[in-house]
């Protein structure tokens, strides 16, 4: 058994735990502080959602708050602290599922919160899905996401992986979405004309000879569909179909 006084990771990681979970109140002593940590994260995610993380500073985050840039360090120790809060507090928007519906359709409603986040909060894109912060909110929703695919009776193992491809399918197609709007928005290039100012090599170095299958499909409409915000859900849905066979086996 661990001494109760037991510290484990880093000082630094510690800190940043406690700034997740237990943040330190307001002082009661010296100047009355201007802003909360609350106001702070608010404040850089509305950065980031006008100028993206990679335009994110301490310094633009003060700016816009209207306070000396030295002065955000007594509520975070820097930009990356920051941004760990920022993501806790992005998860924090994501409803749960009424547990009395199938396990399926709460998986699906998980889903489709997780993409709505990443549409209202698009900077998300730019986190990483396998070094998510340990705050309340992400863990909140990881829970909930875990105990509806563990309605299946799938193996411990399984269970965890299927959460993670429903996540990490979510996170990449809204990748890709965002990135695309981002880059039009950037350029004033759409997808259309980045394809279009590119079709001398269909007449140059493209051949049915090279690209059979491609041609097959383009020959037949395959490539008519545009991409739209639910042509993610196809992908899901394929996934759940594996997901809900698995279970059947294991029930036999």
């Amino acid at each position: 058994m661990d001494e109760p006084d037991t510290e484990y990771g880093t000082p630094e990681g510690r800190a940043m735990i406690r700034l997740l979970w237990d943040p330190p109140p307001p002082p009661t002593r010296g100047p009355k502080q201007r802003l909360t940590l609350e106001q702070v994260v608010a404040g850089a995610m509305e950065v980031a959602g006008v100028h993206g993380v990679d335009e994110l500073s301490m310094r633009k985050v003060a700016q816009h708050l209207g306070v000396g840039a030295m002065s955000l360090y007594t509520y975070v120790p820097g930009k990356d602290e920051l941004f760990e809060l920022m993501i806790d507090r992005a998860w924090a928007d994501r409803r749960l599922p009424d547990r009395a519906l199938p396990w399926r359709a709460q998986v699906e409603f998980h889903a489709h919160e997780a993409w709505r986040m990443y549409q209202e909060h698009p900077w998300l894109i730019r986190s990483n899905l396998w070094r998510m912060p340990l705050g309340p909110h992400v863990l909140d929703a990881q829970e909930d996401l875990y105990r509806a695919v563990a309605l299946t009776g799938l193996p411990e193992a399984t269970i965890s992986r299927v959460a993670n491809l429903v996540e990490s399918h979510v996170f990449g197609a809204a990748r890709a979405a965002v990135t695309d709007t981002s880059v039009s928005a950037r350029t004033g290039v759409t997808q259309d004309d980045y394809y279009e100012s590119r079709s001398g090599f269909w007449g140059t170095y493209y051949t049915p000879e090279r690209f059979p299958t491609m041609t097959r499909i383009w020959e037949k409409g395959g490539f008519d569909e545009e991409y739209s915000d639910d042509t993610w859900e196809f992908g899901l849905g394929l996934l759940l179909d594996g997901v809900e066979r698995l279970a059947g086996q294991a029930g036999t």
